[in-house]
């Protein structure tokens, strides 16, 4: 019995180190609409005729497959070229910026020997560590942001957007990190409950 509980906390202290570790996502809403009523979506890019020419890169293509796959396999909504129920756009923003740590400082322990006179001995007398402050570590890091915004093609009011920041290590998002994003976003955005 003993061990399945230590299992069990072991398990479990996994589990809150893990959703530690995750980056925040955050969502909001218009409470006013309900996103069940919306079946169909499209990019606002291939709306706007400005953009019409502009070729779609790599990255730009990752975003809008991992958000198709949400909304598509997830949700059951489908692509549409012509009178969309949502207008779907998404903003990147990686930025330089510094990850602080401040750890705990203390002397080191150490003895010092000691002659007795009386006695005609040596002793030692141990001084254990002593607390002395705090040193802040501080290290460059690249955050990435993923904003994504679906606005109702009736009324171009934004009716939800979701968005999350996490570290990442290098000057773009990979394939996977942008997997990982999206898929965190529509998680805590439950859209198919709404």
């Amino acid at each position: 019995m003993k061990n399945k509980m230590k299992i069990g906390s072991f398990i479990t202290a996994i589990v809150f180190l893990l959703a530690g570790c995750s980056s925040a996502t955050h969502i909001e809403k218009d409470d006013t609409v309900n996103l069940k009523d919306f079946k169909t979506f499209t990019w606002v890019e291939a709306t706007n005729p400005s953009h019409k020419d502009k070729p779609i890169s790599l990255e730009e293509q990752q975003i809008r497959n991992a958000v198709n796959k949400e909304l598509t396999s997830d949700m059951g909504w489908k692509e549409v070229k012509h009178r969309p129920d949502v207008l779907l756009s998404y903003d990147v923003l990686v930025e330089k910026s510094f990850d602080e740590s401040t750890n705990p400082v203390y002397s080191r322990p150490f003895t010092r020997l000691f002659y007795n006179p009386r006695s005609n001995r040596f002793f030692r007398v141990i001084y254990p560590s002593q607390f002395v402050g705090y040193e802040t570590d501080r290290r460059p890091v690249k955050e990435g942001t993923i904003t994504l915004t679906m606005i109702d093609a009736q009324t171009n009011k934004t009716v939800w957007q979701g968005w999350t920041t996490g570290e990442v290590n290098s000057k773009n998002l990979t394939a996977k990190e942008i997997q990982r994003t999206v898929r965190s976003i529509f998680r805590k955005a439950d859209l198919a409950s709404n």
